[in-house]
Parts: structure tokens; sequence; C-alpha cells
């Protein structure tokens, strides 16, 4: 994998946001390979596609790719907020390339992979509507909050320089994808309580130390009264994706 963005042609484009966009969607398309099959390569999407970047020519997966300069942080901005809510709640949304690359050596530092069912409605972040004097005044946009992702669904694909292998990145998305089994309306609450889970930072861990959780979830899930009979019953399903073991006693480890 190259990690240094092309130049050819780029002085054609006197905007730098441009120049950025051109450069880091052209190195997507040499270097980005389909972490949901065993295809080398991503396609292009045909000019003026909305919502992806590319698609994976043997299985159609869809990617969009979004970049910035700036070390990555916990937002991401993305586009409109009614938009990507639908996305969502019609499970279409498209798998998420986030890049970070130096302005001043021109080169990717650090590429995540969000797969499209990692995506709970509490990861967007609904920003204020633009002012009455915007040229698109009222328009709302959204964030996405890569903390509320699990930390598991935010797979490196270039850590600071150095390209992961495509067996690695593959092996990340495929540990994850029995959540793309669930309806999506149930979807959410089992990544919120698989953030909290892995947001613990150890492989073993008590019903208790996801209880303490309780009031952070009931304010993600405002109609629902009775979180700690929802915790255990994602507890369940998680189980039964695979994805924790129970020890007994109420102790339970991440696999």
């Amino acid at each position: 994998m190259d990690l240094q963005l092309p130049t050819l042609n780029l002085g054609n484009y006197k905007s730098a946001s441009q120049r950025a966009r051109i450069g880091t969607e052209s190195w997507g398309a040499t270097n980005f390979f389909c972490p949901a099959c065993e295809s080398p390569r991503l396609d292009a999407a045909p000019r003026n596609t909305v919502a992806f970047d590319y698609f994976c020519p043997a299985c159609k997966s869809p990617f969009q790719l979004k970049s910035q300069s700036k070390p990555l942080g916990t937002r991401i901005v993305d586009a409109a907020y009614s938009e990507m809510k639908r996305a969502i709640l019609e499970d279409r949304t498209p798998n998420l390339f986030v890049l970070h690359y130096d302005l001043a050596t021109w080169a990717v530092r650090t590429v995540l992979l969000v797969p499209h069912f990692a995506f709970a409605l509490s990861a967007v972040e609904r920003r204020k509507p633009l002012a009455l004097t915007a040229r698109r005044a009222g328009w709302v946009g959204c964030n996405i909050l890569l903390d509320r992702i699990p930390v598991h669904a935010r797979i490196s694909v270039v850590d600071e320089g150095t390209p992961q292998t495509s067996q690695q990145v593959r092996a990340s998305y495929n540990r994850l994808r029995p959540l793309e089994k669930l309806q999506v309306e149930k979807r959410g609450w089992t990544l919120d309580v698989l953030q909290v889970i892995q947001s613990l930072g150890k492989p073993e861990f008590t019903l208790a130390d996801v209880y303490a959780h309780a009031a952070a979830l009931a304010n993600l899930h405002p109609n629902n009264r009775h979180v700690r009979d929802k915790i255990r019953q994602q507890l369940q399903i998680l189980r039964g994706l695979g994805l924790l073991t129970f020890l007994g006693s109420g102790s339970y480890r991440l696999i």
C-alpha cells in the first residue's frame, strides 16, 4: 500500500478542499480493497453518485470516504442529519472509510474502517440548523460520533503511517459481522451495549460493570423504562452471536 497521495493534475484545481478530495479519492481507488469479500480492489462509483464513493466489483458492497487533514478526533462531519438517520433506519448505510492525511507531506497517516452494520442512531449527532443568512438557510447537518461506535468496529486500515494487511482488516471486519444478522430496529441497543462493554477496556467483565452505565443507556433510549432488563437481553444476544462467553456468576468474557 503506497501511502503517498497522488498529485498529478491537482494543479488544475484552485480550491484546497477540491485538491484534497480528488487526491484522497484517487488514492482510495488505487489502494482500497474489500473487507467483506476477497476482492483486492474497489471501483470508484459513477460520477454524481449520492451517498457512496466506491463499490466492490465482486460483492457490490458500497463504501464512503471521509477525509481530513486534522488528526482524527471524536467527531466526523457528515451530510444531512435526516438522510443519515433514514439510511440507518433503512439499513442502507455504506461502509465508511475515515482518512487522515498530513497536509505538509501529502501522505496518508491514518485510515479507519467502520462497517455498515456498526452504525446506531446514538452515533449520529444533529448539528444546529444553518443561519438564515446562510446560502442553505435552515439546513441541518450531522456529525458521526466515533466514540459512540464500538471500539472493535473502528477497524484500523492504516495506523500512524503503518498499513495493516488485508487479512488483518478482514479478520476484524468478520469478527463483528454477526451483527449484520440483527434486524435494524434491534441493532441499536445491541451496538450501544457492546460499546459500553468494549469501553470498559478489559476482556472479562461483570453484569454489575454494565449496570454502572445504565443511566447513560437510558439517556440514549428514553422510551425504554426497563434498562436493566434490556441490558441482560442484549448480553444474551451478544452471547448468541458469538461475541461473548458467559463465565457464570454474572461474569462474561469478550471473544
